[in-house]
């Protein structure tokens, strides 16, 4: 007889403990069949993607989606029952023989389901943490959550704008008093190593594309809440365009996927003081990137924000319209 395995929850958010649950669960039985809670404790991290997380790191489990599950949590009897009933009602005659959990609810529920009370680590010794915790400490995200799961939860924030708009200036800033990292410019520190004759070939800026991706994946582990990126895959197929008059498919698809990344687009206003630097091209150039960039996200439907002003003021601008912490339980 095969053994099928059951466990449960909300993994709001999916955490090690959790992981190690699954993990123990998966080791003695056949067949594992993870059932996922509705979750009124994450409101802003949506069911489907509570279970793009369990996919993502067990491919061979069988996931349930339970919207409609019971929210009341106690020992009385009409609570315990109703928690039952609705977990045989999902499984529909199914045979359970093997039910994980790491609360004492596991009693009653392997007893209506004739299975096997298998509890983990439920005093917490092995993962010492709570999704309750980690809801309020995006240290403790760090430390206890997968980078699948935690970089979904830091939103990025994408700058833009002509050179000499500030951008750079900006994301320091912004990073500095949001208190998170910030992604540089790859292609900025690229060209002024690689570059001939103030150009780069169509290859070379598909590569600063791809870089500049993996890099911002990577920032995204060090990054708390926000990331602010500096620049996107559009900006480099926005120069393939200024070079050459065209750009290699490869990145123009980067350039038109890459906006579900974001969060926010904000685009930096060309009001500050232009920087007549060696590797810029002037102020009519400058203007002429600008209204690019304008024109191109207008036609593509981007939403964005036009940000003005000193530092200061653009700052004070994008922290008051920040979007919610996806984490933390107010």
């Amino acid at each position: 007889m095969p053994k099928i395995g059951l466990t449960l929850g909300k993994f709001a958010p999916l955490h090690q403990g959790h992981q190690l649950l699954i993990e123990t669960a998966l080791a003695q039985v056949d067949h594992l069949i993870v059932l996922i809670y509705a979750c009124d404790e994450l409101p802003l991290v949506s069911l489907a993607e509570r279970v793009q997380w369990l996919q993502a790191l067990y491919p061979q489990v069988e996931i349930l989606a339970a919207p409609d599950g019971p929210k009341e949590t106690g020992y009385t009897t009409a609570i315990m029952r109703a928690q039952e009933n609705y977990i045989l009602q999902i499984l529909a005659g199914r045979k359970v023989t093997h039910f994980f959990s790491s609360e004492a609810y596991g009693e009653h529920v392997s007893q209506a389901l004739g299975a096997l009370d298998v509890r983990v680590d439920r005093s917490r010794q092995i993962v010492p943490i709570s999704a309750t915790r980690i809801r309020h400490d995006w240290n403790l995200a760090q430390q206890y959550l997968s980078p699948v799961v935690y970089k979904s939860l830091v939103q990025k924030i994408v700058l833009l704008g002509a050179p000499s708009a500030g951008k750079t200036t900006l994301a320091q800033a912004l990073a500095q008093t949001l208190q998170t990292t910030w992604m540089e410019e790859y292609g900025r520190s690229y060209w002024e190593q690689h570059q001939q004759e103030r150009r780069l070939q169509p290859d070379e800026l598909l590569l600063i594309a791809q870089t500049h991706l993996q890099l911002e994946d990577q920032a995204t582990l060090q990054a708390q809440r926000y990331l602010i990126c500096d620049t996107n895959a559009f900006t480099t197929w926005h120069f393939a365009q200024y070079y050459h008059g065209f750009a290699l498919p490869a990145l123009t698809q980067l350039a038109e996927s890459c906006w579900q990344r974001y969060a926010q687009v904000w685009v930096c206003d060309i009001d500050f003081p232009y920087a007549d630097t060696w590797d810029r091209s002037g102020e009519t150039n400058q203007r002429e990137f600008q209204a690019f960039i304008l024109q191109q996200l207008q036609a593509r439907q981007i939403p964005y924000r036009l940000v003005s002003g000193s530092v200061e003021e653009r700052v004070a601008t994008i922290l008051s319209q920040l979007p919610a912490d996806r984490l933390l339980t107010r």
